[in-house]
């Protein structure tokens, strides 16, 4: 399996939600909190282009946040991005 890593904050509720789902289906991840290392902070906004959390990457695809996370598992993606 690929690894996961979620960028996210400690007051972040779609950051809870996206563990929570990874917590769920036993997908084990890495929890960056960005609210605590400004440097993880500026990795993350240089990987993903983008300034808000969570920012979620499975291996080195940037799926997005939350939203993203859940369509990608709607649409049946999420499983073969797993894949090694």
């Amino acid at each position: 399996m690929k690894k996961v890593t979620i960028y996210s904050t400690r007051i972040c509720p779609y950051c809870v939600r996206a563990k929570n789902f990874f917590d769920k289906k036993e997908i084990p991840y890495e929890d960056i909190m960005v609210d605590q290392d400004p440097e993880q902070l500026q990795t993350m906004m240089e990987k993903s282009q983008r300034q808000s959390v969570p920012q979620i990457f499975i291996g080195d695809y940037h799926v997005g946040g939350f939203d993203d996370l859940i369509e990608h598992d709607m649409d049946g993606k999420l499983e073969d991005l797993l894949k090694d």
